[in-house]
């Protein structure tokens, strides 16, 4: 014979009826309908309930005794993947940018990677700079070049013989 739960569940089937249906993501749903399933008395084995989930045992486990720690909040908290931490943050990333902005600037994603190199001894990948100054701060490298008043009219009037 399986487990029998020895868990109280504070909310009311009602409560948990009326939050499955608003429930927007798979994650809470599944997590509502255990609950649900276990206050009405549909579900009275572990077992039974890891099947009708086709969750683990173990999952099952787990989620329950997240709802024991904290009830219905630590069991629906969704906590994100750690991921690594930038490269270029704080006070670097605020010099890159005004760097960036200046007049100066850089002619290439290259000369970015070296000056990280000297000024802040931080070795970064082009490809890393590429996409934080490309992607993310939308910067461009290019510092436009001032052009003459005749040579603008010339572009404009071969322009227009051409294509018009």
């Amino acid at each position: 014979m399986g487990r029998c739960f020895n868990l109280y569940i504070s909310e009311s089937a009602e409560y948990l009826s009326k939050s499955l249906k608003k429930a927007r993501t798979g994650f809470e749903k599944e997590r509502l309908q255990m609950l649900w399933w276990m206050k009405t008395g549909q579900v009275t084995q572990h077992k039974e309930l890891s099947q009708r989930l086709s969750r683990d045992g173990s999952t099952v486990t787990r989620w329950l005794q997240r709802y024991r720690q904290g009830g219905l909040k630590e069991l629906l908290e969704v906590k994100p993947a750690p991921g690594a931490t930038p490269k270029i943050q704080g006070e670097i990333l605020k010099k890159l940018v005004a760097r960036l902005e200046c007049s100066e600037g850089f002619s290439s994603y290259g000369q970015i990677v070296e000056w990280l190199e000297q000024a802040f001894h931080l070795q970064v990948k082009y490809k890393t700079v590429y996409r934080l100054v490309h992607y993310q701060l939308k910067a461009t490298l290019k510092v436009p070049r001032p052009v003459s008043k005749d040579q603008d009219e010339q572009a404009v009037s071969l322009f227009k013989k051409t294509f018009l």
